[in-house]
């Protein structure tokens, strides 16, 4: 157990904070939509209600579509895009292990032993990863959006629906997305930025403490 927790501290922990963090949203979550509810003469949810409704998902979704986005965007420019000194990026100088033609040897994981289109599927299936997880929460986030904008219509007494596909045509949409995108952008980049000049001793997103800026670590 001791030398599970060690090899698997760091997803273990991670997976932790965001298991609490989910659970803060929703209990807060409903606690406001029921606010709203009330303040609109309209009945409350219960937790069950809620975590299935509209509401929910679509915050949810919203958030989530912008971490895959980002990810599967930083991924792909790092194969070919580099900043001297970067901790999250390669060396523009040498060649690097990430970038030399994979072999089939004993315990290469079974796709680049087989070979073929499953490798090169392979080759590419961190960034496909990310992309499928962003379509589906990008998706699933149009399909929350359009629900709750169908039932705020429906509480006010409104005749105007909108479909999934409709509501991803709208400004709210866009805006919902784009006002996540950005941050998420800010973010990693500032990351890459900042890892050139500032340290932080022992964690594997920065270059060693005694490493002149230039040199790109990681």
């Amino acid at each position: 157990m001791k030398r599970f927790l060690k090899n698997n501290g760091l997803s273990l922990v991670l997976l932790a904070v965001f298991s609490c963090v989910l659970l803060g949203q929703f209990f807060v979550g409903h606690h406001h939509y029921n606010n709203e509810q009330r303040e609109h003469g309209q009945p409350t949810v219960t937790y069950l209600e809620y975590v299935s409704g509209n509401h929910f998902l679509e915050a949810t979704m919203e958030n989530w579509e912008s971490e895959f986005f980002q990810m599967f965007f930083f991924i792909i420019l790092t194969v070919f895009l580099y900043q001297r000194g970067s901790a999250e990026s390669k060396d523009p100088d040498e060649e690097e292990e990430v970038d030399r033609e994979p072999k089939s040897r004993k315990g290469a994981p079974w796709p680049v032993r087989k070979g073929g289109w499953t490798l090169r599927i392979y080759e590419h299936s961190l960034s496909l990863a990310f992309l499928l997880l962003f379509l589906a929460s990008f998706y699933l986030h149009a399909v929350g959006g359009a629900g709750e904008y169908n039932d705020d219509q429906r509480a006010h007494g409104r005749l105007e629906r909108v479909t999934t596909l409709g509501y991803m045509s709208t400004s709210r949409f866009w805006f919902e997305s784009l006002q996540n995108w950005q941050s998420e952008f800010l973010a990693v980049g500032s990351m890459v930025v900042l890892s050139i000049f500032l340290r932080e001793k022992g964690s594997k997103e920065s270059k060693p403490v005694d490493s002149p800026h230039q040199e790109t670590g990681g």
